[in-house]
């Protein structure tokens, strides 16, 4: 069906730019006045044209048009459409007509139009590399080329749904530790930097000497009221540094190499990766993606470059004719639990199974292990935050208390 460029009117006054099929282009002013649109230029174009057209109308203001969430939704909506029997370009048109976002409709549409052009769904996913990811298009190819399209969309919905349970459970986990810290440096700075200095100047003019504790607490706070902004500027070059330094690869591998060797965050770390990594390997696996492959991109998801690298040096070793699962083994920093269900799925012909279930063992393992971690942290935080307020309070009543003594 021929792709029209328009650009038109809506109700409320604001121009709208995209594309629309139509049989003519007075079918497609026709369907822009359906959509309470006045068109006001309406042009043929390719549908090469219209996808490069879509693609800048939802990228040029430099954001994403689907965000992770968003992407989950859509793709279990089209996954749905697709498994019901509808055919994938009018499923496309679906979503399409329903998006409540221009950007997002401009961009269903440009896939539409590449779709009815012939060419492959994944080609035309590949064309957006800001919204789909080479993981995301390898899986949708192997479902086209495996002719199970519906199946295949709805394990990629299921992987993307997981995740981001995983990430949303992390983050919260972590979000009342980061507000007590953030709430108790706020209150120490405050005391120490307007508090102390209030009470100090009541007692600068006696003669007699103040508490030990009393006279660090003064000198701490004049420390900070005179070189505050030096230690500031301090902290943000640091912050600058570290950052320059993680953009050399091989500083970086080796900064994760040591994260990973902390007691309790490394495992952490190293949990959550292998979890990605096999659930990764387990959908493309399973939709018919041939292994080297499987494993080069489950490998480019690993965010822990020490252990990236781990997985490329197992993918040699696969490719020298080496079982997974011993491939797997020989790299100490993946958990003993993955190489056993890979050995597992090897030895029984379910692979993607057995991948799949070390996944959700691993990532349930990484559930468990934050909650601990953050319910453990909220109390230690709260007294220390207390102890600290407390050396602060007892700095300001040692000098009264002393005081009070010399009066009786």
């Amino acid at each position: 069906m021929p792709v029209y460029s328009f650009e038109a009117i809506s109700s409320a006054g604001d121009t709208r730019k995209g594309v629309i099929e139509a049989d003519s282009a007075k079918a497609a002013r026709a369907q822009l006045r359906a959509q309470a649109l006045v068109p006001l230029k309406v042009d043929p174009v390719s549908a090469q044209e219209a996808l490069a057209s879509g693609s800048r109308g939802g990228l040029r203001r430099g954001k994403r048009v689907f965000g992770p969430t968003a992407l989950a939704i859509w793709t279990r909506q089209l996954a749905g459409l697709v498994a019901s029997g509808l055919p994938l370009e009018r499923a496309l048109t679906s979503l399409s007509d329903e998006a409540e976002k221009a950007p997002e409709r401009e961009l269903v549409a440009t896939l539409r139009a590449e779709v009815n052009g012939g060419a492959p769904f994944a080609r035309a996913l590949s064309q957006h590399p800001r919204e789909f990811s080479r993981i995301f298009v390898a899986v949708i190819g192997a479902g086209e080329q495996s002719g199970n399209l519906g199946l295949v969309l709805e394990r990629l919905a299921d992987d993307l749904e997981e995740q981001q349970a995983l990430q949303s459970k992390l983050i919260g986990a972590a979000l009342y530790p980061a507000i007590v810290s953030l709430v108790a440096v706020v209150i120490v700075l405050f005391l120490v930097t307007y508090v102390v200095p209030q009470v100090a100047s009541v007692f600068a003019s006696s003669k007699r000497a103040l508490p030990l504790l009393t006279i660090l607490m003064i000198g701490l706070s004049s420390f900070l009221r005179s070189y505050g902004w030096l230690l500031l500027l301090a902290i943000i070059f640091g912050a600058i540094g570290a950052r320059l330094a993680l953009a050399n690869a091989q500083f970086h591998e080796k900064f994760d190499a040591a994260w990973l060797s902390l007691p309790i965050v490394g495992r952490l770390s190293r949990s959550y990766n292998a979890a990605r990594f096999a659930s990764t390997l387990a959908m493309l696996s399973g939709a018919g993606v041939p292994i080297l492959k499987a494993l080069q991109a489950a490998a480019e998801t690993l965010s822990n470059r020490a252990l990236r690298s781990d997985a490329q040096d197992a993918l040699v070793l696969v490719r020298e004719g080496a079982p997974l699962h011993s491939a797997l083994a020989q790299k100490k920093r993946f958990p003993p639990l993955l190489a056993m269900f890979a050995r597992l799925g090897e030895q029984t012909g379910q692979l993607p199974v057995m991948l799949a279930r070390a996944a959700k063992q691993l990532g349930t393992e990484v559930q468990r292990r934050a909650m601990q971690l953050a319910t453990l942290l909220e109390p230690l935080l709260i007294v220390a935050m207390g102890m600290v307020v407390m050396l602060i309070v007892l700095a300001v009543l040692l000098p009264i208390i002393q005081l009070n003594q010399l009066v009786k």
